[in-house]
């Protein structure tokens, strides 16, 4: 791959990516360097064959995969619960649609293992099983937490209408 081809691809697929990272570390530094990691990794891996469709999703899961290493690797906060921790989830309650902010602010909000699951269910698009490749957590054990998560994201949205 060209210098100029690099810089076209950096520039294609940077901000999708960092976002992404984003999400789940919520520290712009840290997303940054995740991004940077995930694009030098694919680029360093010399000319792949394949879709820019491919490209995408392959950068998606290795970012994904290095924000939930780094969440680790800070030990700010175990990026799970144990599944003995969880309990059932009762029924939500019907309430209003909240603004696009207060969801955001919402999400942030929510302690480490439910914000990262929810937000690779909801906002990432992956299923429970691409979830379970990724971080090698029980399909029941995220499961739980992502039921658990969604009732504390409703508990934080009602509570600030």
């Amino acid at each position: 791959m060209t210098r100029q081809e690099a810089t076209v691809f950096y520039r294609t697929h940077s901000r999708v990516v960092y976002n992404t990272a984003l999400r789940i570390l919520g520290n712009e530094a840290d997303a940054a360097e995740v991004m940077q990691d995930t694009l030098l990794k694919y680029l360093s891996g010399g000319v792949r064959s394949g879709s820019e469709a491919q490209a995408a999703a392959w950068l998606r899961t290795t970012c994904i995969r290095k924000s939930i290493d780094r969440l680790r690797s800070n030990n700010k906060y175990p990026a799970f619960v144990n599944a003995d921790d969880l309990m059932d989830v009762p029924e939500e309650e019907s309430m209003d649609l909240p603004s696009i902010e207060q969801v955001h602010l919402a999400m942030k909000s929510l302690p480490e293992p439910y914000s990262l699951v929810l937000n690779l269910v909801l906002i990432e698009g992956l299923s429970y099983k691409q979830i379970t490749d990724i971080t090698g957590q029980k399909e029941t054990t995220l499961r739980s937490i992502y039921a658990r998560g969604r009732q504390k994201l409703m508990k934080t949205l009602t509570n600030h209408e």
